[in-house]
């Protein structure tokens, strides 16, 4: 297997690296030995010029044993305040680590608000990239202690993706407590092969990772395709692979006859950086079912949404809200910002854009979503 246009550290730029909690984590606690291994690893990395994002599993297993729980507590409020524990104890661990090396560490927290505010997202990219020119790590989790259901980014292997986009890296690297995506589970069944290489996530692939569940993380091998998924529709390629094993993200990263793990391959053009934004950091606020005519149009003409193409609004959203498209019984073409809010797109639906003033009042936009501001995701058409 190899990298094709990052086969070497004069094309590869930056890595964001993403260690999951299987790896880290122990029956004591935190597995400082791994925690030293990926920190050396970095270090090493960082020498030969390459920038390396970390994204960082393990708060709740330190926490776990710090406050001296057996298990995950089932409040959420408890659930938090271990992690608060956890996260002190994990980011002290790094910051020794990374130490011994003379690379300083920097904690960032986030959760989706601050991901979803276009002002915010680009405060994040400007921060992260201060980090990176000052050589100093950036660690990155959830904010787990503020952390609600409405701001919640999903799980760790979901952010590393949203990270990989916003910083716009060359690749990302999901490290688990298995060498790869398996056609079923390795541990349970012992004929279990490894995939290679996967050219496009479709229902097969999936199907495979649901048959490897996570019982560590809140992932779980599925969260992790989902992650591959985002990445590599938007041009940049994903390995999953073994943290446990020696060297990993140099044998990964430099070139060699057989590369280790499962290696997701990009779309040849990688997405802008705003529709990236777009299609796979907001959180859609509703959708507008439309007609087939209109979804020809999206599809095979690049066109914008108009109102005459919208048969059904779902959902209560503003002015500017993400908003999915999708015919009707079938699955999304894509996501947009929308011109108009929810209660007006319900007046102007059916109708031709002159009539829009007519309905209205007046007629800011003939479009419902411009295709400047719209991502196309069916059949991998991301433009």
């Amino acid at each position: 297997m190899t990298l094709p246009n990052n086969s070497d550290l004069k094309h590869l730029q930056r890595v964001v690296v993403k260690v999951g909690s299987n790896v880290l984590t122990s029956s004591n606690g935190l597995n400082i030995k791994i925690v030293n291994s990926i920190s050396q690893q970095i270090c090493r990395l960082f020498e030969k010029g390459l920038q390396v994002i970390l994204v960082s599993s393990g708060a709740m297993a330190v926490g776990l044993k710090k406050v001296g729980l057996s298990q995950r507590p089932d409040l959420i409020a408890s659930r938090q305040a271990v992690a608060a524990v956890g996260q002190a104890g994990l980011i002290n661990e790094y910051e020794k680590s990374f130490g011994r090396y003379n690379i300083k560490v920097a904690q960032i927290l986030l959760t989706s608000e601050d991901l979803d505010n276009r002002e915010r997202y680009l405060n994040a990219r400007n921060t992260l990239n201060t980090l990176l020119s000052w050589q100093i790590i950036p660690i990155i989790n959830e904010n787990d202690t503020v952390m609600t259901e409405e701001i919640k980014l999903g799980d760790n292997d979901n952010l590393a993706a949203m990270i990989t986009l916003l910083m716009d890296a060359g690749l990302l690297i999901n490290l688990t407590d298995i060498d790869g995506l398996y056609n079923k589970d390795p541990r349970a069944y012992p004929d279990a092969k490894l995939i290679s290489r996967v050219a496009v996530v479709d229902n097969h692939i999936e199907q495979c990772a649901c048959k490897i569940p996570g019982p560590l993380g809140t992932g779980g091998m599925l969260s992790k395709i989902k992650a591959a998924q985002k990445v590599t529709e938007a041009g940049i390629p994903m390995i999953i692979a073994s943290g446990a094993r020696e060297n990993i993200l140099e044998k990964i990263i430099f070139p060699q006859q057989q590369k280790p793990g499962t290696y997701f391959t990009p779309r040849k053009e990688k997405l802008a950086s705003r529709k990236c934004w777009i299609a796979y950091t907001l959180k859609q606020k509703g959708e507008l079912i439309i007609d087939k005519g209109a979804a020809d149009a999206l599809l095979k003409h690049g066109k914008s949404l108009l109102p005459s193409g919208i048969i059904e609004i779902c959902g209560d959203f503003g002015v500017g809200a993400p908003v999915a498209m999708k015919e009707c019984n079938a699955s999304i073409l894509g996501v947009g910002l929308v011109n108009y809010s929810a209660d007006e797109i319900r007046k102007i639906r059916g109708l031709k854009s002159s009539q829009i003033k007519k309905r209205l009042g007046e007629r800011p936009y003939d479009e419902v979503i411009h295709r400047d501001n719209m991502v196309i995701t069916a059949n991998k058409r991301l433009n």
